[in-house]
């Protein structure tokens, strides 16, 4: 009994593991050069920082800041290692998004389906908005220019 219990636990734990390893990002504190310019940017916010890699061969760490605006609203500021802003991302309603997204989505998928919206400005000051929903168990992000015009799904894990 007392082995069947061990194996039992190592296998949870190594499921556990696993899990934290694909899933979730791991909390860091990122370069003081990318720590004062979020604290500059958005004075008195409280980051929650990590990290990943991007790029053709993931060369490139960009670190995430994400926090809250208010009691209902999250956003994310993601800068490059020398603290120069990359991307803000901002937590948006659906009747925020432009009517033809609306459109879309409401062709395309089921309320239900609909997890997360956000409007996204990179370092271009491009503007896009991305709409995370789940299709078949999969969660994929449907992307919308500024004017609402559908881009791309991409398929995230």
């Amino acid at each position: 009994m007392k082995n069947a219990f061990l194996i039992f636990t190592f296998l949870c734990s190594s499921f556990l593991i696993a899990q934290e390893g694909t899933n979730m990002k791991k909390v860091i504190t990122p370069p003081e050069k990318v720590r004062f310019t979020f604290e500059k940017e958005y004075p008195g916010k409280v980051p929650v920082w990590s990290e990943e890699y991007v790029g053709d061969d993931a060369d490139e760490v960009r670190y995430e800041a994400r926090y809250n605006v208010n009691d209902t609203t999250k956003a994310v500021a993601i800068y490059d290692n020398l603290g120069i802003m990359k991307a803000f991302e901002l937590e948006i309603a659906f009747r925020d998004l432009p009517i033809k997204a609306q459109s879309y989505l409401k062709k395309n998928y089921k309320a239900k389906a609909i997890q997360e919206i956000a409007k996204v400005v990179d370092d271009k000051n491009k503007t896009t908005y991305e709409v995370g929903v789940i299709k078949d168990t999969k969660f994929y992000d449907v992307v919308f220019d500024k004017d609402g015009g559908f881009e791309v799904s991409i398929e995230k894990n």
